[in-house]
C-alpha cells in the first residue's frame, strides 16, 4: 500500500509540474497577445533563439529532412523538452520545493532574455517569459503545497492531500485553458483583421505588363511542374516561427545609408503611386539540393528597384558609387545582403507587392518583398521588408553570411526529372515522356540533355522560352526495355557552360550536380 501511496504522490506531482508549466504558457500568450506583441510569446522567443543558434548544418539538415515543416517540428521539440522538464520539475519540488522554484524563475528569466535579444525585439518583450516563470513557480509551489509535503521521510501525503491538490489543479486547468483559449482568440481576430484588410487590397494594373507568354512555354505533360507555380504550392523556406501579419496602413519602408542623399520613407500608398511592372521571374533556395523541390516560377508585380534608389540618390558601383552591398531588413529581424551591382545591371530587381495576380500571400512576404532575379534567395528575396541600407560587404554580413554562407551567390544551372520517378508504372516497348524543367536565371537555358544507363547523351526537346530569368520545361520520348534503368539529366546554359557531374552540398553557395532516377520498367 505504502509504495502505491508513493507511486500515487509521485505522478500527481509530476502532474503539477505540467500544469505549472501549461499555466505559465498560457498566461504568457495572454500578456503577449493583449499587451505586447504575439512575437514576444515564450515559444516563439525561444524558438527564435534556437534557429538563430542552430549550427549552419544543422539547419540544413533540418530543411531537407522536415522541409515546410521544420518550424512545426521546432514548435513540437520546444513543448516536448518543456513537457519533461516540467514532469521532472514537479517530481523534484516534492522534496525540493523552494529549490525548484528557484530554478523555474531562472529558467524563464533565460526565456526572457532570449526574447529581449531577438533582432525584432521591442521594449517589452521580455515580460510575458517573466511573468510565465512567476506563474510557472507560484502555481508549482501552491500544487505541491497541497499533496501535503510528507512529515517525515517515507510518509506520504493521504486522501485529504489528494483531494486538495485536484481541487487545485482542476481550478488551474480551467484558468490555464481560458487564459489560452482569450489568447488564441486575440491572435486570430489581429490576423483576420489584417487578412480582410489584404483581401480588400486592390492592386493598380502595371504600366509595364509582363510579354505575353509564348504558346509554347508550357509542354503540359502530365506529372511536370506547371510553368507557373500557383502561390499555394511555391516553396516556402525562412526563419520566422510566426508569419508576419503586418499591418499595411502603419507600414513603412526606411531607405538610408552609404551614399544615400536623399534618405527616403516610404509608406504602401506612396509605393502604389509608383509606374508599377510585371515581370515572370523564377525563384531558388540555396538550400535546394539537386532534384529538389525548393525552385518556382511566379508573375510578381511591383517596383523597380534601380529607379526607388536613384531616387534616394544612390549611385551604382558602377557609376562610382560608395556603397556596393544593399541590406534588406525585415520586420522580423532578418537581414539579407544583395550585391548592389546586380541591381543596378538591368536585370529586373524589383520590391514585390503583388504575385501570380494578388497581393503578396502573407507567407511570401505581404506587403512587400524583393526579388532580384539570377541570385539564391538568401541573398535577395527578402521577404516581409522594411528597411534597405546602403553600406559594403567589408562593413557588415548578414544573417547567413555570419553563418558560414557564401557572400554573393549567383543561381546555379540546374535541371530536374519530374517525371517518371520511381513508383511510374512503365511497360516495356511504350513510348513514355521524360520530362521536367531546367533553370538558370538570368543567363537562360540553352539545352537539355538525357541519358539512360550511363549510355550517350541525347538532347531532348525544350519548351518555348519566356525569358532568361524563368525556368524552361523540356522533354525527351523514351521507349523502354524491361529492368531497372537509371535516368540522367543535364543542362547547358546559354553562356555554354554544362552542369557538372561533380557533387557538392549545398553550403556554401548551391548545390552542384545532376538530378537522376532509378526506374521499374515491367
Amino acid at each position: 500500500m505504502r509504495n502505491r501511496d508513493r507511486l500515487l504522490s509521485g505522478a500527481l506531482a509530476a502532474l503539477a509540474g505540467l500544469l505549472a508549466v501549461a499555466a505559465a504558457l498560457a498566461v504568457a500568450e495572454l500578456l503577449a497577445a493583449l499587451a505586447v506583441r504575439r512575437e514576444a510569446g515564450p515559444v516563439t522567443a525561444v524558438g527564435g533563439a534556437a534557429i538563430d543558434r542552430t549550427p549552419t548544418p544543422v539547419k540544413d539538415w533540418a530543411v531537407r529532412t522536415f522541409g515546410e515543416q521544420d518550424k512545426l517540428v521546432l514548435r513540437l521539440g520546444i513543448l516536448a523538452v518543456l513537457a519533461l522538464l516540467a514532469l521532472l520539475a514537479g517530481v523534484l519540488a516534492r522534496r525540493w520545493r523552494r529549490l525548484v522554484a528557484g530554478l523555474v524563475l531562472a529558467f524563464g528569466g533565460l526565456g526572457a532574455l532570449a526574447a529581449a535579444e531577438r533582432p525584432d525585439a521591442g521594449g517589452w518583450d521580455f515580460l510575458p517569459s517573466l511573468l510565465g516563470a512567476a506563474v510557472a513557480a507560484g502555481t508549482l509551489w501552491a500544487l505541491v503545497g497541497a499533496l501535503a509535503p510528507p512529515a517525515a521521510p517515507g510518509v506520504w501525503a493521504g486522501g485529504a492531500g489528494r483531494r486538495r491538490f485536484l481541487l487545485a489543479a482542476g481550478a488551474v486547468a480551467v484558468a490555464s485553458s481560458g487564459a489560452g483559449l482569450l489568447a488564441r482568440w486575440r491572435n486570430a481576430a489581429d490576423a483576420a483583421e489584417v487578412a480582410a484588410d489584404r483581401s480588400a487590397l486592390r492592386l493598380p494594373p502595371p504600366a509595364s505588363p509582363a510579354p505575353p507568354l509564348p504558346a509554347g512555354a508550357s509542354l503540359d505533360i502530365p506529372g511536370v511542374a506547371p510553368f507557373r507555380t500557383p502561390n499555394g504550392d511555391f516553396y516556402r523556406v525562412d526563419t520566422a516561427l510566426t508569419v508576419p501579419r503586418v499591418d499595411v496602413d502603419a507600414w513603412r519602408l526606411r531607405i538610408h545609408g552609404l551614399g544615400v542623399s536623399r534618405p527616403l520613407t516610404l509608406s504602401f500608398a506612396d509605393l502604389l503611386a509608383w509606374d508599377l511592372v510585371e515581370r515572370r521571374i523564377t525563384l531558388t533556395c540555396v538550400s535546394n539540393e539537386v532534384g529538389g523541390p525548393y525552385v518556382g516560377n511566379a508573375s510578381w508585380l511591383g517596383v523597380p528597384l534601380p529607379g526607388l534608389l536613384r531616387a534616394a540618390g544612390v549611385r551604382p558601383p558602377q557609376q562610382g558609387g560608395e556603397a556596393d552591398q544593399l541590406v534588406a531588413r525585415s520586420v522580423d529581424g532578418m537581414t539579407l545582403g544583395t550585391p548592389l551591382s546586380a541591381v543596378f545591371d538591368g536585370r529586373d530587381a524589383l520590391l514585390a507587392i503583388g504575385m501570380n495576380g494578388e497581393p503578396l500571400p502573407f507567407e511570401h512576404g505581404y506587403p512587400v518583398r524583393m526579388v532580384v532575379p539570377g541570385l539564391y534567395g538568401y541573398v535577395s528575396a527578402c521577404k516581409w521588408l522594411t528597411e534597405l541600407e546602403l553600406t559594403t560587404f567589408g562593413d557588415f554580413d548578414p544573417y547567413w553570411v555570419r553563418r558560414g554562407w557564401a557572400v554573393e551567390a549567383p543561381v546555379k544551372t540546374q535541371s530536374r526529372i519530374d517525371t517518371p520517378r520511381g513508383f511510374a508504372d512503365l511497360r516495356a516497348g511504350e513510348t513514355v515522356p521524360v520530362a521536367g524543367v531546367a533553370w538558370a536565371q538570368h543567363t537562360g537555358i540553352d539545352r537539355v540533355e538525357v541519358r539512360v544507363d550511363e549510355g550517350p547523351w541525347q538532347e531532348a526537346e525544350l519548351a518555348d522560352e519566356d525569358s532568361v530569368d524563368t525556368w524552361r520545361q523540356w522533354h525527351w520520348r523514351w521507349t523502354p526495355d524491361a529492368g531497372s534503368h537509371r535516368i540522367e539529366v543535364r543542362a547547358t546554359d546559354r553562356d555554354g557552360a554544362t552542369q557538372t557531374a561533380d557533387r557538392q552540398g549545398t553550403i556554401p553557395d548551391g548545390a552542384t550536380g545532376r538530378h537522376s532516377v532509378v526506374v521499374r520498367v515491367d
